[in-house]
């Protein structure tokens, strides 16, 4: 999965600062990725296809500067060239990006807004507790909160002061900063703090001038023990780089033991990859669950050979978590054991979804052919168990967690780069996926939990009824966009024994029939995501148009002249060897961070095609 060049520029900074450099010969695979991730501009985008960040290109260019690459180097100098070009330059990169470079003594304090680690003493029923955020907002604040708090500023010694000249332009770098707090470049602009937020952090900003030094010391630890019982519970990988990196400073900053800052420093590893064609460098998540549970499907529906599917299989069976993890949340003890992750059993962070798809594809395999190693039934019953574990009130299932705060904590977003990025609330793609493991296990092993699979079967289905739009769509979360919603939404009330004539189901189709390109694909752009509304791509996308046709299948069957039209596309559009040539972004994090899951394009395909050319039957 494929993000941005940040992720790698903060862990190079990181490193740098903690004493623990890269060699000389990581350094150059790292320059190598920024080559590769560098726009026509000279600048680095917030995702494959963003014209430029204030915030992305500023770290970038630090990155560059510690790991040696010197100031009139093609590829800083064209980076400093188009900061300087911005209107504002670096004064104008989002408070993420300031809070950055205070770190390093690149901007002054008095420009930060205020972020106080005294909330973590706010009584847990208080909605904008960090406790209740969504899980990687909350661990952004934890070390966050324990950087700016203390006052934390590293000393990069002769190339700080170089940075400062080469950042800040002739004039050099300001005296005073206050005037800039929410000075924001157009191009990081998403959601800038709306007024209440702002009149919130005045109050906050004066608390902060005069925080009482005892009760800062004791909310400094609270972060600091709820960051070393995640990296205990990981294994010190954390739940992702972003604030994996956070965490080694702040751990470095509090003087915690050399050991304890390797440890968090070694786990970034867990997130690095290493190619000729892109170079070194650290993604926001690895997705080797994700995508082997869709791999399967595709295997299953094109009737692959045994050996492919049981190593599948014995991945899957090898990665279920089998240990909790509730001492790293004792407050919110939702439980870990029977559930997957994203990447594997060592992030320790399991995803409804993702125990969903990996519990399905199990379940398919069991239903094709005996494995040789079977998984027990009571590991499939912790699955299932699992999984109703995420599901809200709303009948809607969360990601990692169940919703902890009400959606209006989102009207308090800070992050101004990002957008539904407080709360971990209901979702459609996890919740079709969710029907979809629950209805294959209620068939498998009817004898477990059916008194409460039935009803969260219906509420999930009452849920993404109520989640369809008036032309027939469901908007995505986690995908471009509505096809992506539209799709697992599809493939979640067919599991739940919604017959194809269903009304919605039929909107559902039509609005995708209505949709299809004149080429016969599906190409949906990423700005839909940001302006919530159907935008088209200028060309047809492998991945879309699969998505497309899987949801039809369902519905319209596989004899339909669209499913047809979108399946003549897809094989039409192959390559010599069967795959389909790299493409549009099709992933979503945050609202605003597009993602590029480059194995959708392999598996997708593969799995439409082969539902496509079965004979014709509504399923």
């Amino acid at each position: 999965m494929l993000w941005c060049p940040v992720v790698t520029a903060q862990v190079a900074i990181t490193r740098h600062v903690v004493g623990l450099p890269f060699s000389h010969e990581e350094a150059a695979r790292i320059v190598r990725h920024f080559e590769f991730s560098r726009t026509a501009s000279g600048a680095f985008g917030l995702h494959p296809e963003h014209p430029g960040s204030v915030f992305v290109t500023t770290l970038v260019y630090v990155a560059m500067r510690v790991l040696g690459v010197s100031a009139d180097h093609p590829l800083a100098a064209g980076a400093r060239e188009w900061l300087n070009a911005r209107p504002g330059g670096v004064l104008s990169a989002p408070t993420w990006g300031k809070f950055w470079l205070a770190l390093l003594g690149l901007y002054g304090r008095d420009g930060l807004r205020p972020l106080v680690p005294e909330l973590v003493l706010l009584p847990r029923a208080v909605p904008a507790h960090p406790e209740r955020y969504y899980c990687h907002t909350r661990y952004v604040y934890l070390a966050m909160a324990i950087l700016q708090g203390g006052r934390v500023s590293f000393d990069l010694g002769a190339l700080g002061e170089d940075l400062k000249r080469e950042l800040y332009g002739p004039g050099g770098m300001p005296t005073r900063f206050r005037a800039h707090r929410y000075r924001l470049a157009d191009e990081d602009a998403f959601e800038p703090p709306p007024l209440i937020v702002r009149a919130a952090e005045r109050v906050l900003g004066w608390y902060d001038r005069v925080h009482i030094g005892k009760l800062r010391r004791v909310a400094m630890r609270r972060c600091e023990e709820f960051i070393k019982r995640d990296l205990d519970a990981t294994g010190g990988l954390t739940l992702s780089p972003v604030n994996g990196v956070l965490n080694a400073l702040a751990l470095y900053a509090r003087g915690a033991p050399v050991a304890d800052v390797v440890r968090c420093v070694a786990g970034f590893d867990f997130f690095k990859w290493d190619d000729d064609a892109r170079g070194l460098r650290y993604s926001g998540g690895r997705t080797r669950v994700w995508d082997t549970g869709f791999a399967v499907e595709a295997l299953l529906a094109s009737g692959a050979p045994r050996e492919p599917l049981e190593r599948a299989y014995r991945f899957l069976a090898a990665h279920q978590m089998t240990q909790s993890v509730a001492g790293r949340d004792d407050r919110f003890p939702d439980r870990a054991v029977g559930g997957w992750c994203l990447g594997d059993a060592k992030h320790a962070w399991p995803v409804s979804d993702c125990t969903a798809e990996a519990l399905a594809a199990v379940l398919g395999v069991h239903q094709a052919s005996e494995p040789t190693e079977r998984i027990p039934d009571a590991r499939l019953a912790q699955a299932a168990d699992f999984i109703l574990s995420r599901q809200n009130r709303d009948g809607g299932f969360g990601s990692y967690e169940r919703s902890r705060a009400p959606r209006w904590l989102e009207r308090l977003n800070p992050s101004e780069m990002f957008a539904r990025c407080m709360t971990d609330q209901s979702y459609i793609e996890c919740t079709g996926s969710c029907l979809v493991a629950l209805a294959r296990f209620r068939a498998a092993v009817p004898s477990h939990a059916a008194h409460l699979i039935a009803p969260a079967v219906r509420r999930g289905v009452r849920f993404l009824l109520k989640r369809q739009r008036p032309d027939g769509a469901f908007p995505g979360a986690w995908g471009v966009y509505l096809t992506y919603g539209t799709f697992h939404a599809v493939r979640g009330l067919r599991a739940a024994g919604i017959p194809p004539e269903h009304p919605a189901l039929r909107r559902a189709a039509n609005w995708l029939i209505a949709h299809q390109k004149p080429d016969g694909g599906w190409g949906e752009h990423f700005t839909g995501c940001l302006r919530q509304e159907y935008v088209e791509h200028e060309r047809s996308q492998a991945t879309m148009t699969s998505w497309a046709v899987l949801a039809l299948c369902d519905v319209v069957g596989a004899s339909h002249p669209t499913v047809a039209r979108g399946a003549a596309w897809l094989t039409a559009n192959r390559r010599a060897d069967g795959s389909h040539p790299r493409e549009a972004v099709n992933g979503v994090f945050f609202g605003t961070a597009m993602l590029d899951y480059d194995l959708y394009r392999a598996y997708f395909p593969a799995w439409a095609l082969a539902c496509s050319s079965e004979v014709s039957r509504v399923r």
